[in-house]
């Protein structure tokens, strides 16, 4: 079983993560494939007169401000361009691909946030009627009906409340939860970078390998978006997953490469909490 992120930033090449992909389950290997979407998302709201709302929490994580519009963009986006570009893709390939929300068949499931306490101009702020939430729970049913079916599943925030609400979820925690409820021994996570990195403007001072027990020296090292990856990678690891692959989406055969090594990959068999 292969457990692939694929970020939704500028830069990823998504022709080349569908082809090898094809190449990976032509093999004979099941695989779920999680993408993103942030920006396309960001320009199609810019277009609908809905710029983009970033925020800071308290512990220092960016995200997406997520009202009801916002929501609905974020679907728009996610679920409907994001996901059926990628399906069509792989269907073009010959890989019989289902899309999917983390909210179909209840797959990612959890708390809706009533509330984010952010760090704004240096002062704290509450938001309210914020549609965010963290995946606690995974329901593999629907997922192991189409695996055993033969489906490649192709799966997109949003997730789904306890209380039935649709909410923006990060997808790298979500992907990370997929692959320890699925216990898979390694989660690959793509994006438009070649992993963490020293230094954010050189590309050549990555780091290759991160003992899990020497985590702690590294996330100073992680800015912007690859801090929920990091975030992501914990978890997993927490969880019983034995290895998290940083990879680039920008590079032929990616996922191939994250599979031979390349990129940071976080390892160390630990027990779940």
């Amino acid at each position: 079983m292969i457990i692939v992120k694929v970020g939704g930033s500028l830069g990823i090449d998504y022709d080349a993560v569908c082809d090898d992909l094809t190449t990976l389950v032509r093999a004979g290997h099941q695989a779920i494939l999680v993408h993103g979407g942030s920006a396309e998302t960001n320009r199609i709201s810019e277009q609908l007169g809905k710029p983009p709302r970033m925020v800071t929490s308290v512990s220092g994580y960016e995200s997406r401000y997520t009202d009801r519009e916002t929501l609905e963009i974020f679907e728009m986006v996610y679920c409907g361009k994001m996901n059926k570009n990628i399906v069509e893709k792989l269907q073009r390939n010959g890989v019989n691909a289902v899309g999917l929300a983390g909210l179909d068949g209840r797959i990612w499931e959890g708390p809706r946030k009533s509330a984010i306490t952010i760090i704004e101009a240096g002062k704290k702020k509450v938001l309210r009627d914020d549609f965010t939430g963290k995946v606690e729970r995974v329901n593999l049913k629907l997922i192991h009906l189409l695996l055993d079916a033969g489906f490649t599943p192709v799966l997109t925030p949003p997730a789904i409340s306890y209380e039935g609400e649709a909410m923006n979820v990060d997808g790298d925690r979500g992907a990370a939860m997929l692959a320890a409820a699925l216990r898979v021994d390694r989660l690959i996570i793509l994006s438009n970078v070649p992993g963490l990195l020293k230094d954010t403007q050189n590309e050549e001072s990555l780091i290759s390998d991160i003992p899990f027990e020497r985590i702690d020296e590294y996330t100073v090292f992680a800015k912007g978006r690859m801090k929920k990856k990091m975030l992501g990678a914990v978890e997993a690891l927490r969880e019983g997953v034995k290895s998290v692959v940083f990879a680039d989406a920008r590079r032929p055969c990616p996922i191939s490469e994250a599979l031979a090594g390349r990129g940071t990959v976080i390892h160390g068999k630990i027990e779940p909490q």
